[in-house]
């Protein structure tokens, strides 16, 4: 990978898992990372981690909820005062799962919210300051859950098939000004988001015969990818939804009916209406 030097990086939801991969792949190669989060405990130790493998990073953390625009304006602000801001990952989200009859506005709001409007607003505010350095690169963190239905996720599926339309409307709009954008799509990896799925071992079970290289992902197998998609090795590529998934997306969506029927028992499918 080419050397990143005098370059800076925003990730959204950069203190632990992909997002912190992603901040570590980028300080190896020179880059300034400012990592964004809205827990400042886990941020100062995601910078920590970075600087205990990479001693010459420059690393920043900021407080930033991706809801709140003007503390998302305020994290591109400092992205763009410690390096030519060339790199964002809009990597915040989050998923909630339960059957479609019974999510609640709240919830569906909630994913929405950051999964999609959350990625809207890094990327709103990152185009003015990439533009200015003279280009750069947006690669938001999707899911398989984009292109395949997740049974009692549907508003985490939502939220990713609408961010990689976003992504696709960044990129055709924005590469006239030299900003490419692109999504990953990861199958499931071990991070404290996917808690509840790797504690149910049919689920996990489930997860792997659908993947013909049958492993579960790592944050390094997503981080290398988006480290290419962010450098100039990549720069006639954008506009992208990429697979990094044990090949899982030529298969179809997990199942997660068992573990919702252990949760719910019969209020897993909706009540008939009373005539």
């Amino acid at each position: 990978m080419a050397t990143l030097d005098g370059q800076s990086a925003l990730i959204t939801g950069g203190g632990s898992g992909i997002g912190l991969g992603c901040a570590r792949h980028v300080a190896r190669d020179g880059g300034a990372v400012v990592l964004a989060g809205r827990s400042e405990e886990r941020l100062a130790a995601g910078a920590a981690a970075v600087r205990a493998e990479s001693p010459s990073a420059e690393v920043h953390t900021v407080r930033c909820d991706v809801t709140d625009e003007a503390q998302v304006a305020e994290a591109c602000a400092v992205a763009a005062g410690v390096g030519r801001f060339t790199m964002c990952v809009a990597n915040a989200g989050y998923g909630s799962a339960g059957p479609f009859h019974t999510t609640s506005l709240d919830d569906w709001n909630g994913v929405i919210g950051t999964n999609l409007t959350g990625a809207f607003l890094t990327m709103k505010h990152a185009v003015p300051h990439l533009v200015a350095s003279g280009g750069g690169s947006i690669v938001a963190v999707s899911s398989i859950a984009a292109p395949l239905t997740h049974r009692f996720m549907t508003a985490y599926c939502v939220s990713k098939a609408g961010l990689e339309m976003l992504v696709k409307q960044v990129a055709d709009e924005l590469g006239s000004s030299g900003v490419r954008a692109n999504a990953v799509r990861p199958g499931l990896v071990p991070t404290d988001a996917t808690v509840g799925l790797m504690s149910a071992d049919v689920i996990v079970q489930d997860y792997l015969a659908q993947m013909p290289l049958a492993r579960t992902g790592t944050d390094d197998d997503v981080a290398a990818l988006v480290r290419f998609l962010l450098g100039a090795e990549s720069s006639w590529i954008t506009g992208q939804c990429i697979g990094v998934d044990g090949g899982h997306t030529i298969r179809r969506g997990p199942d997660l009916t068992p573990l919702m029927e252990m949760v719910l028992g019969d209020a897993v499918r909706p009540p008939r209406a009373q005539p």
